[in-house]
């Protein structure tokens, strides 16, 4: 709803201490290196996750031999619960994993974690964010006795991810950790935590919250997945956490605009913009004029065509979520940076959604809006569908979500039809 996304920027101040930005030149010494990732420490690398994701579920790092490792996937159909009775619960410790970046450790790891001007780029994090929460997931429905997961599991929502600290240094190790919070029938959400080691010590950077979801291995309905057992007093206020954040989720898409009409609040809002664009002169609806450090809407969008090649395939032969979410996030980047005339730092990200999966061979066409901004803060709204050539069709596959501030105050964003 309008209201809410208001009031998100309305808010900003007081998540202005967990602002982020990708910043922070490369510095001499060692005083970025954990003593857990050491030379000779056995340790879980995030290079590793999505190898050992391929061993769960069958697939081959080989193109064409991933193709026929995924049709025979078909017939682990029959290995499927047929109820989620029938599958033992899990404790939040039987799913918790513990994942290594070593940007400190490994010099030669750097490169690709960096920009031009040696910060961190974010849409790296946010592709290991993704696949760490797939490994979670595959961590609590895991069974000894077989040898290859029958379900298939992927992400349906980035819920939020809350920014703990204000920069990433590209020169220090990085510790993921996470486990899951929450399990419905077939839905599960999971946390993950992201600390830095600096100064001898690691320190928050950001927390994030993923919803996925399982399927069969043709991944075309729901499969149930092990229920959850909380241990203690704070297991229980993260399940029933999970149990809101659920129900926030229900009411938020019941309250969509493209459902039912604005509230007051928000007609007062839209009227109250109407009115302040409205040409005196002509009194007309037609003619409209542009305040004093305005933009209107339509002049604040910026667009992108990836071709989605096999090499960003996910371990289920379809575009990778977290290649997805990069390159809106770079793309949305880009925009702000433009509206704003600096380098914007990233305060928050929250509500991106994947509605359908991106398939290998699409035309993915990315478009990003500039649909908010107050004093130094821009939010951008990143659209993506795919793209048929031969039928001419457009489909919505994700929609994101970004909130930037800039070193300056930004001109303020102005609609000029409802829909902006």
């Amino acid at each position: 709803m309008l209201s809410q996304r208001f009031l998100l920027l309305r808010s900003a101040a007081s998540f202005t201490r967990r602002s982020f930005c990708t910043g922070g030149a490369l510095k001499q010494g060692k005083q970025g290196k954990a003593p857990d990732m050491i030379e000779g420490n056995p340790q879980f690398h995030v290079s590793n996750v999505r190898n050992r994701l391929r061993e769960i579920v069958g697939a081959s790092t080989n193109w064409s031999d991933h193709q026929q490792a995924m049709a025979e996937r078909v017939s682990l159909s029959s290995m499927l619960a047929k109820s989620q009775n029938e599958l033992p619960a899990k404790r939040m410790k039987d799913s918790y994993l513990e994942v290594h970046l070593p940007l400190g450790s490994e010099p030669q790891l750097r490169e690709k974690y960096l920009t031009y001007h040696n910060t961190v780029r974010f849409g790296r994090i946010l592709e290991d964010l993704d696949s760490l929460a797939v490994l979670i997931s595959y961590s609590h429905t895991y069974n000894s006795e077989l040898k290859r997961s029958p379900l298939s599991i992927v992400t349906a929502l980035v819920d939020k991810i809350d920014m703990r600290q204000h920069v990433i240094y590209p020169d220090c190790d990085i510790k993921f950790t996470g486990h899951v919070t929450w399990v419905g029938k077939s839905s599960i959400e999971a946390k993950i935590h992201m600390s830095q080691y600096r100064d001898g010590a690691y320190a928050s950077v950001l927390d994030a919250t993923f919803v996925m979801v399982a399927r069969d291995p043709g991944n075309k309905r729901a499969a149930f997945v092990n229920p959850l057992k909380p241990e203690g007093p704070e297991e229980e206020r993260l399940f029933q956490e999970g149990e809101a954040n659920k129900s926030r989720r229900v009411e938020l898409s019941t309250a969509s605009l493209l459902k039912v009409a604005p509230t007051q609040e928000e007609r007062t809002v839209v009227h109250g913009l109407f009115l302040n664009t409205l040409d005196t002169n002509t009194v007309s609806f037609r003619s409209r004029v542009l305040p004093p450090s305005s933009v209107w809407m339509e002049d604040a969008k910026l667009k992108g065509l990836e071709i989605c090649h096999p090499q960003e395939r996910n371990i289920f032969n379809r575009i990778f979520g977290g290649f997805l979410m990069r390159k809106a996030y770079e793309l949305g980047w880009a925009n702000a940076c433009s509206y704003g005339g600096c380098r914007p730092s990233l305060v928050a990200v929250d509500d991106i959604l994947f509605q359908k999966p991106v398939e290998i061979g699409s035309l993915l066409m990315l478009s990003s809006q500039v649909c908010y901004t107050q004093g130094t803060y821009i939010q951008v709204r990143v659209h993506s569908e795919v793209f048929d050539p031969l039928t001419r069709q457009h489909n919505t596959t994700n929609i994101f979500h970004f909130t930037f501030t800039s070193d300056r105050d930004v001109p303020n964003i102005m609609p000029k039809t409802y829909g902006g």
